[in-house]
């Protein structure tokens, strides 16, 4: 049984015309909200036709591209090549934009732990833990982010059912059960750089890892058996 949502409304919406330091630009409808339950000023980003794709929804057709796209200072503005995630946004924005759709931009830094303790989190990876274990020896969650918002934001856009432009499986399973229907998970691209390629590799194992316990969940419970740990979050 989906979760029950509080609603959210849009308080307002602007265009805004994005440029990224390679030279590719487009246009963004910016929608704020109203209701949100943390409160944050978390952003929805209507790219290329997107109007026309919330039509298509409704009339029985396929289901918009949807990132949910947490911030990222370091590396969303001022390039970081520590992590992926500037290069996520940029070609996020670019395939979105090609086919009609949004992106969530969700104010969770550092996987939901905020700014300053990623920073500190990097300086117990320049240690040798890598990012889940840092985030844990601060006594924090390895992941803490969660997507209520992102399954309101997209109710009150209208979009019931969506084409999730992720390769983290937890986005996914979250948005599931907050009552989103995940049509398909469309991967995204891997961006390697010497700098980033420990971070990418644990990234890729917790991937593997909550991917198994998911398959193991399923099994018990096709099986009539009570899955012994947590849903995930």
């Amino acid at each position: 049984m989906p979760e029950a949502l509080p609603v959210a409304t849009i308080r307002t919406q602007v265009t805004v015309p994005l440029a990224f330091p390679d030279g590719y630009t487009t246009t963004a409808r910016v929608f704020t909200f109203k209701g949100l339950v943390d409160g944050r000023e978390h952003l929805a980003l209507g790219l290329g036709d997107w109007a026309g794709a919330l039509d298509r929804l409704a009339t029985g057709g396929a289901a918009p591209l949807v990132r949910p796209h947490s911030e990222c200072l370091t590396g969303d503005v001022f390039g970081s090549q520590r992590c992926d995630c500037g290069p996520q946004l940029r070609e996020a924005v670019q395939r979105i934009a090609e086919t009609g759709g949004f992106l969530l931009y969700l104010r969770q830094e550092g996987r939901g732990i905020g700014l300053y303790a990623k920073l500190d989190a990097y300086a117990l990876q320049d240690a040798g833990l890598d990012t889940y274990q840092a985030n844990v020896a601060l006594g924090r969650g390895e992941d803490e982010r969660d997507y209520t918002v992102a399954a309101q934001m997209l109710a009150t856009l209208g979009v019931p059912r969506v084409r999730l432009l992720s390769s983290n499986p937890d986005k996914a399973e979250q948005l599931t059960r907050l009552g989103v229907d995940v049509a398909e998970r469309v991967l995204t691209s891997v961006f390697l750089s010497p700098a980033n390629a420990g971070y990418l590799a644990a990234k890729a194992a917790k991937a593997a890892e909550v991917e198994a316990a998911e398959a193991a969940e399923a099994a018990d419970v096709l099986a009539g058996r009570t899955p012994e740990r947590p849903v995930s979050r």
